[in-house]
């Protein structure tokens, strides 16, 4: 890499390196997030189909609802996540890519 690319990219990779195994889905904030924050949703739905009255359509229209949503916010994370990686570190993150950024840097590939 030369020293104008270098120059170049200080701004964007801060000297960071990648992290090396811990990306993923199952991390502490993992367990946090679907153990403990997610509770009250657990309830709600719960109490859809069990509680007094029932209304077992208007209960999988919301779980459908859930779904969609969830699924909506991860793809979108998703692709962003991938974006990111590829125009700010080199490469596609982890799992999809090697672990931490390779020595390409796309965003000023057309410099050199």
């Amino acid at each position: 890499m030369s020293a104008l690319a270098a120059t170049l990219a200080e701004p964007l990779y801060h000297g960071y390196s990648g992290t090396e195994g811990v990306t993923g889905f199952p991390n502490v904030g993992t367990y946090l997030i679907f153990g403990v924050v997610l509770v009250p949703i657990y309830v709600m739905v719960i109490s859809w189909f069990v509680s007094e009255p029932r209304d077992t359509k208007t209960g999988l229209l919301g779980v459908s609802y859930l779904i969609g949503i969830a699924a909506q916010m991860w793809i979108g994370m998703f692709i962003l996540t991938v974006i990111i990686g590829v125009l700010f570190f080199g490469g596609l993150p982890e799992p999809l890519g090697s672990h931490g950024p390779t020595d390409s840097i796309p965003i000023f590939g057309f410099l050199f």
